[in-house]
This record gives C-alpha cells, structure tokens and sequence, in this order.
C-alpha cells in the first residue's frame, strides 16, 4: 500500500464532516466517508515545531526535547529513525512536498525550514503569490518585525489571481506529479499545506462563501476568567486582546476562506489518486498538526491546553476498510500516527516509539482503548513572541479522556483543571476544586504523573 500523508498547517475541527454548520469542506468530507474519522484526536504540543517533531518521530515532546519553534529534534535525538525513514527502510519511495517539520510561516516559505534531510528522498518547497505579495497583507501588528507582523498574529488578505497560484495550489500540483513519476512502486508522500495559518490567505472567491453577518463570535461571559488558572490565558497577545467585534468577524472569515481554499487543494490530491488509478491502493491520512482558537476563551491562534487548541481533525483513510464513513470516539493522538502507518504497512517501527497503532480502531471504531491523550504546553519559552527570554516558567501538563480534561500548570502549585465534557464541552466551568468532583482530580492526577514520567 502507499501512503499521501496530508497535514494542514493550524486547522481546528471546524469542518463539515466534524457538525461545524457554516464551514464548507467538501473535500475533507469526501475522504471522510471513505475512512475513519477521529472525533477525540489531539496533538502532543499546540504548536507547530513541537508537534511536528513529535507526530514525525513518533516520540513525545518530553521525549524530543522540543518545546519551542527554534530547537531541531536531532540536536537531542540524533540517531532517531523519523516516520520518513522507517518507510525508507522499507523499501518505499519517501519524499514530502511543502510544510511537515517546522518552517517559520510565512517567512520560511519556499526554503527547508526546520527540516530533517534523513527523513525525505526528496524534498520540494513550493513558493507561491502568498509569498510575493506580503505588501497587501492586512495585520493587527504592522510595526512589528520578524515573525510577529504576519505568522504571529492576525493578520489577512483576499487575495486576486486562482487558487493553482497560491503556495499550496503549487504543493498539490507537485504532490500529484511526484505520484505520477513514482506510481510504480510503493510510495509514501507526504504533502504540508500551510494554511489556514496566518497570514490567512486565500483567493477572494473563497472569502464569499462566508458574509461577515453569517459569522456569529462567542459568547464570552463577564467573569469567564474566574475560577480558572492565570497560565489557561497566557497564550494571549496584548494587540488581540481588545480589537473591535467587526474585525474579529473578518478574521474568522478569512480563517474559513482559508480552510475551504485548502480543502480544495485536499480535493485536487483525492483527484489525482483517482485519475492515476491509485485510490484503491493508497492509505490516505488527513489532520493538522494542533487546534486553534477563534475567539474561545477570549483566545485567538494556539498555545492553550484549552480543547479548541489541543483537538484536531483526523480522518485515515484506508483502501478496502469495511468501516468507511465512521466514527471513532476514542481518545487518540498523533504520536500514535507512526507506530499506525508502519503497521498498516507491514513495516517495522522502532521499538521506543511512544505511540500506540490504530490499527485496532481501525478494523473497528469502537474497540475498547484505555489509552487517554496528552497535550503540554509551556510558558515563558524564549522563542514564542511576547515572551521573556527565560527557561520555560510555567509548565502545563493535560490530560484528555472520553469524558474529561484534567489540567495541571506546574504540578498544580500554578493551578488545576476539570472539565467535564458530557456537561460542558465549551470547558467553561472548572470542576478543580469542586468537593464534588475531588475522587475524579485525584484519580486523574495520579494517572496523569504516571503517564508522563513524573516523580510524585
């Protein structure tokens, strides 16, 4: 079987096949009803180098030692066999097209980023309009330099000219050509579309399919902060914080405009493997490598271990599956995407991968899975904007089953949450200290310290 290995760049789950009413994704709905979709799949770090390096690996973020977006993961795991080289060993030809390690976005368009070389056989990075008309891109923080003024924070454009022009209508095209050239023997290609990161760019058709008086923002509370720890907020960024209701309305309009244009770029790849006969013996994963906030929590972007920011869309795709078009409730995660596509395969994974396969799931949705999903997050890191350049201050560790979020910053002595999400899925009301609920912290607390290694 060959693999397309598809990862959108900052995309939460507001997407059609996961209920959202307003977003269209057709394409992404297509693949869902010819696979499994992950209603409970969360990333590792809610951040792009982190994440990256960890679903890549296999490995958890205490286990690469990334926890910023400047640290390459061989400077702690040199000898590591990544994703890519696993398939490399076995015989596949292994290239990716676009953003799978961390790159800076926008500034790193068209260059490596942070690759890793071993991974890949072939690397190509498409540069696109998005990347030479960064002049007409409206932003929250113009004066800024460096990351700050477009990648950082809000910032879009409604782009002129067609979708085939923009960075990743040129990495679908490239992704279909090099299935094209290699279609003869087994492959795994791995394409990363870069939107719906900021700058939110996409061509103005797409900004139609959402008129601002369709786009409702959320409801925020007068006391929502009570009761929750300071550190839940600390990913907020002072020039997002008091902007008028009209422009948050346009920044999630264009976050929508650059999910459906990215969708279509999903739909040209499903197109391809069609028009190549290649469907029927091609595993085709879809995610992204976190969440986002739209508004949720007063929060914009990522960095939160809030549930919009640690969940994500993930739809696997597997030729033949009896169970198309079904749902996975289980708590699932992306380190578990290694271990996952190398048994699919056939293939041998190294043996200190810290993911489980899905396989199980795979062969049926609602297996039993006593496996909850971790996500960590810390505070105070150098290399995230607006933060002083110290050690990590604040570490925030989360745990996720079926039914609830457990959340420690710093092992508890900066605060604690619950979240109960049969009663609560916006995680609006902390059940930490709530006498009711004191036999569930102190079950989840000694599962979370034990999962991730912590000394008690």
């Amino acid at each position: 079987l060959n693999v397309l290995f598809v990862v959108s760049d900052d995309l939460c789950p507001r997407l059609g096949c996961y209920g959202d009413p307003l977003v269209k994704s057709p394409n992404i709905d297509r693949l869902a009803a010819r696979g499994v979709r992950f209603e409970r799949a969360y990333c590792q770090f809610p951040l792009c180098n982190p994440s990256r390096a960890s679903f890549l690996t296999g490995l958890r973020p205490d286990s690469t030692g990334v926890f910023e977006n400047s640290t390459q993961f061989r400077k702690n795991v040199p000898d590591h066999v990544t994703l890519g080289q696993t398939f490399q060993k076995g015989g596949y030809f292994v290239a990716r097209v676009g953003k799978l390690y961390h790159y800076g976005v926008p500034a790193q368009i068209g260059t490596d980023g942070l690759d890793d070389p071993p991974s890949w056989q072939e690397r190509i990075n498409p540069r696109g309009r998005d990347k030479d008309e960064e002049e007409k891109i409206f932003t929250l923080n113009p004066k800024a330099e460096g990351p700050a003024r477009f990648g950082g924070t809000l910032s879009w454009l409604a782009a002129d000219g067609e979708d085939a022009e923009q960075t990743d209508g040129l990495s679908a095209a490239a992704t279909i050509k090099l299935m094209e050239q290699h279609r003869d023997k087994p492959f795994f290609i791995a394409c990363g579309f870069f939107r719906p990161h900021t700058p939110y760019v996409s061509p103005k058709k797409w900004f139609d399919l959402y008129p601002l008086d369709k786009i409702k923002l959320p409801v925020l509370t007068a006391n929502y902060k009570d009761g929750v720890p300071e550190p839940a907020f600390l990913s907020s960024k002072k020039e997002q914080e008091n902007i008028s209701d009209e422009l948050r309305k346009q920044a999630i309009q264009a976050y929508h405009a650059s999910t459906s244009f990215m969708d279509a770029q999903v739909g040209q790849l499903l197109d391809g493997l069609d028009r190549l006969k290649l469907a029927d013996k091609t595993i085709v994963v879809f995610f992204s490598d976190h969440g986002y906030h739209l508004y949720e929590h007063g929060l914009w972007q990522k960095m939160s271990l809030f549930e919009n920011s640690a969940r994500v869309p993930l739809v696997i795709s597997v030729p033949g599956s009896k169970h198309a078009g079904q749902v996975s409730r289980r708590t699932v995660e992306l380190v578990d995407l290694h271990p996952t596509l190398a048994d699919l395969c056939g293939l041998t994974a190294p043996s200190n991968l810290d993911g489980k396969s899905l396989k199980p799931l795979l062969d049926n949705p609602k297996a039993d899975w006593d496996k909850p999903a971790l996500t960590q997050v810390t505070r105070g890191t150098p290399t995230m904007t607006n933060a002083p350049t110290t050690k990590p201050s604040v570490v925030g560790r989360s745990m996720r089953t079926e039914r609830f979020r457990f959340t420690e910053w710093n092992s508890g002595d900066k605060g604690t949450e619950l979240y109960d999400h049969d009663s609560d899925p916006g995680e609006l009301k902390n059940l930490a200290n709530d006498v009711a609920h004191a036999a569930t912290v102190a079950t989840m607390r000694k599962e979370l310290r034990s999962r991730y290694k912590l000394k008690d």
